[in-house]
């Protein structure tokens, strides 16, 4: 009797956490990770700012397509408007795009990068938190903690850098419509790009 009651508790908990999905509108779910230099980061670091969290694997065409430019191009534009851009990677040890902090920093260099933070999840426990499922997976969240997007880089599901001029520029848009204070007219997108390797 006494396992079916514990059952049937973890089985509640666990659908209380399900129920907890990040959802746009909502508070966007606090993490503490460590980032290539060794820091400990957490999202509530960056209150009073927005932040733009971008999932990311450099074996990744998805994430290749990119960074031939256009990631670097948002990072910057996040970075002269002050907004916080913590890039993400969340492949286990072993895995596709699992680089060790030193590496992470060389990536960044030499194809010009410039996020705050690389965090290294490892564990895959802050993109299980988010329900990171490809990478590039882009959220915004506002200066009051609170998720307002969620989805693709943009609209055209391809690995041709040429589509990224024809695509609909979702996260760039979101992002000017969030800090003019205006609705954001995409804030639920498809995210598209390899899955992440947990």
């Amino acid at each position: 009797m006494r396992l079916t009651s514990a059952l049937a508790v973890a089985a509640a908990l666990a659908t209380g956490a399900a129920a907890a999905a990040p959802t746009v509108g909502k508070p966007a779910p606090g993490f503490t990770a460590t980032d290539s230099k060794g820091a400990t980061v957490a999202l509530s670091d960056f209150k009073g700012r927005f932040v733009v969290l971008e999932w990311t694997n450099d074996g990744c065409p998805f994430v290749q397509k990119h960074y031939k430019g256009n990631m670097q191009a948002l990072q910057q534009q996040a970075r002269d408007q002050d907004v916080a851009w913590l890039s993400v990677i969340s492949s286990a040890p072993g895995k596709q795009g699992h680089v060790s902090g030193a590496q992470a920093d060389a990536l960044s260099e030499s194809r010009g990068a410039v996020p705050t933070h690389v965090l290294l999840d490892e564990s895959g426990d802050v993109g299980r938190l988010y329900e990171a499922k490809t990478t590039p997976h882009m959220f915004i969240v506002d200066p009051e903690g609170t998720l307002v997007y969620a989805g693709g880089i943009d609209s055209i599901p391809s690995a041709d850098p040429d589509d990224i001029d024809k695509a609909t520029p979702y996260v760039e848009l979101a992002l000017a419509q969030a800090i003019a204070g205006e609705p954001i007219e995409h804030a639920v997108t498809r995210p598209y790009g390899c899955s992440v390797k947990y």
